[in-house]
């Protein structure tokens, strides 16, 4: 069996990647925080920053400019849009936290791979050049900010 070649991330979709590191990094700041035992409502503050700073401007980000590529018809934009609507909801529910925080890590860590790992792979083989430039000038290279109020993320068990 031949091992298929990762495709090379488009200079001007790279942003977009990145800020996919963050979000990485998010689902594994809930783990830390819950496994060293951080109260609930404390990551849950961390992760409405996070959402209200990056997470919702990205997934708006995607769905104006990168999904259309490929069409609202497509089988892999409507999943990637079911994601988007399932992570809204988790990101934005305050019952029942510590399911709701696990199922988030687990679901945003998830769709991220889907996206790096199949969808944007496509929608970069099928973009045209013009599209490719209108992606790159509305997502700037912006530098992530840490949210250092709370590095809950850090606390040694």
């Amino acid at each position: 069996m031949e091992a298929i070649k990762p495709i090379k991330r488009d200079k001007k979709m790279q942003p977009l990647s990145r800020d996919h590191h963050h979000s990485l990094l998010l689902s594994w700041k809930i783990r830390q925080g819950m496994s060293k035992g951080i109260a609930l409502e404390r990551i849950k503050t961390y992760c409405d920053w996070f959402f209200e700073k990056y997470a919702e401007p990205h997934f708006c980000l995607e769905e104006k400019y990168l999904f259309p590529v490929l069409g609202e018809d497509h089988k892999l934009i409507k999943k990637a849009l079911a994601d988007h609507r399932r992570l809204r909801r988790l990101f934005t529910m305050n019952t029942d936290l510590e399911r709701t925080l696990s199922l988030l890590e687990e679901e945003l860590e998830a769709h991220i791979r889907f996206e790096e790992r199949v969808l944007f792979n496509i929608i970069q083989e099928a973009a045209t050049e013009e599209q490719l430039d209108k992606i790159s000038t509305v997502h700037n290279d912006e530098i992530f900010e840490e949210n250092t109020e709370d590095e809950f993320w850090k606390i040694r068990k």
